[in-house]
């Protein structure tokens, strides 16, 4: 008996499990829960900030998005489409003081967070891996609701149904509708 329960613990150890991740609260913002990977709290008024990268050089994986500070002065959020990076910002912005806000130390180029798998070859910080799940953005009903938004910050405004993706850049939001 004790080998049986000992059997079965590993199993349930080494058996993979994949959830939905919702940061801030037990709803999110999804009303259809089943295609969800990742979402964020309905209480809105927050925004997910990009990674600041001085060297996209290295970058290469497909959907990858950047607060691209490889020229301080003229940093803007961008995306990579698998050819080209596409530019989220409209216009530059100067982040060189949040630079220097910055940790000094290099990363850990192995370190990696995967949501939806168990290993990706997607080469990331933090990596959704889903063949048929999203992330949900952030919510908010107006830009001015985020109190002073760092370089790189997106959001999804609301605005009575009509829905836009918010991109900081920094000095300006630049504002895409998808509806």
């Amino acid at each position: 008996m004790k080998n049986k329960l000992i059997v079965l613990t590993g199993l349930v150890l080494t058996t993979s499990l994949y959830s939905q991740v919702i940061f801030g609260d037990k709803a999110g913002t999804a009303a259809n829960k089943t295609s969800v990977l990742m979402e964020f709290p309905s209480a809105g008024n927050r925004g997910i900030i990009m990674p600041y990268v001085t060297n996209r050089a290295a970058i290469t994986t497909p959907g990858s998005i950047i607060m691209d500070a490889t020229t301080p002065t003229a940093a803007k959020v961008k995306y990579y489409n698998g050819t080209t990076w596409v530019d989220l910002s409209v216009q530059p912005a100067n982040i060189s003081s949040a630079l220097t806000i910055q940790p000094p130390a290099s990363e850990n180029s192995n370190a990696k967070v995967v949501i939806g798998n168990s290993t990706s070859a997607a080469d990331g910080i933090l990596v959704l891996e889903s063949t048929t799940k999203a992330m949900v953005m952030p919510i908010t009903t107006s830009i001015q609701n985020i109190v002073n938004p760092a370089p790189g910050t997106m959001t999804i405004v609301n605005n009575s149904g009509i829905l836009s993706l918010a991109v900081y850049n920094g000095t300006q939001w630049s504002f895409w509708s998808y509806q």
